[in-house]
């Protein structure tokens, strides 16, 4: 089986409302769908996006160009076409957009892979379960006001949902106080609460506002400070019972390393478009297990269900539901976990 082309096509998909976090305002999102084809009539599809689709002709550039790299090779040399990638790139640099493209074929090759053998890529990869825990993230925003934020996270939890994701900035820590109360209010002390700062805090202000939430029994508190900043994301974990969660804005298992090294984190959350696809990810994974620490994979949902269903120490999949209107099939919330599929490569297909 040989690599016979690759296709492109560009989708926005518009959000329900627009919706801010503490450094985002979002609309929509723009897509690069890839289609790897083969010479034996095989389709491998996999997708990377950008917010409010803010430059994706430059990602949908870098893929077409890094996907002529891969015509005429077998997608089962998964790591191969990995390292080939890795080296072209070298010159315009290991983060950003190069990453993301090599993440796109990446998966497009893996799913590849998975329809050869007509399995389900957990199961390829080495299964370890067929469900796995998640949480509601595709609401709870910053822009949402405090007094509607109890009602939108029961209706979460009518819908299935066993934990929730909201997201906090203020100025006045009182105010974050405050929407975290009402959410812990509405949902009861069974339901988990994920709490995230999108980098919005210096870490003597995260630190505060950690100890004021302590009380309301947290999963974690998500990116308290600027990704960058792993000494004061090490400072505010050291200071806080809460867990802290980070690592969606690393690239590659380097920057697990450099969390995990600057401990910096208690939860890794690699984002399978900037980890650098399934092959990266893996390896990401499997060094947070020698340290014993969890990963939680961030968006792509779909996708990163392959992952979840195949490394021991995954504790859970975000579930947003933006890329949705991507696919023929959908994911299955029972009891507040996803069922991971069973059917061949991602187990998602794209609508045409």
């Amino acid at each position: 089986m040989k690599v016979s082309a690759i296709e492109t096509r560009l989708v926005e998909v518009e959000l329900a409302n627009p919706i801010r976090t503490a450094v985002h305002d979002m609309a929509s999102v723009g897509c690069v769908l890839l289609t790897l084809r083969t010479n034996d009539g095989l389709v491998g599809e996999s997708f990377i996006f950008t917010l409010n689709a803010a430059r994706i002709k430059a990602f949908d550039e870098m893929v077409r160009g890094l996907g002529q790299l891969v015509i005429g090779s077998d997608p089962h040399d998964t790591e191969a076409i990995w390292h080939r990638l890795w080296t072209e790139v070298n010159p315009t640099g290991h983060k950003g957009v190069t990453v993301a493209a090599m993440s796109a074929i990446d998966v497009a090759c893996w799913d590849l892979v998975g329809k050869a053998a007509d399995l389900p890529l957990h199961k390829l990869f080495g299964a370890c379960r067929d469900e796995v825990d998640t949480y509601a993230s595709s609401g709870l925003w910053f822009s949402t006001p405090t007094e509607a934020l109890g009602p939108e996270a029961a209706a979460f939890v009518e819908g299935g949902f066993r934990a929730v994701k909201l997201r906090i900035g203020s100025e006045r820590i009182a105010d974050d106080v405050a929407r975290v109360r009402a959410v812990r209010e509405a949902v009861g002390p069974d339901i988990g609460v994920l709490v995230d700062a999108n980098q919005a805090f210096a870490p003597k202000h995260a630190i505060a506002l950690a100890r004021r939430l302590e009380p309301f029994d947290l999963v974690w508190l998500e990116e308290p400070v600027v990704t960058h900043n792993l000494r004061g994301s090490g400072e505010v974990r050291a200071a806080t019972e809460i867990p802290i969660a980070s690592g969606e804005t690393e690239y590659t298992r380097y920057g697990m390393r450099d969390l995990l090294e600057a401990q910096a984190a208690d939860v890794l959350m690699p984002d399978l478009q900037r980890i650098g696809g399934y092959s990266e990810c893996r390896k990401a994974a499997a060094g947070a297990a020698m340290f014993d620490t969890p990963i939680s994979t961030h968006f792509f949902t779909e996708h990163s269900l392959a992952i979840a269903g195949s490394t021991q120490n995954c504790m859970s999949v975000e579930h947003i539901d933006w890329f949705a209107p991507l696919f023929n099939e959908e994911v299955e919330v029972v009891d507040g976990k996803l069922r991971v599929p069973d059917r061949p490569g991602t187990g998602f297909t794209f609508r045409s």
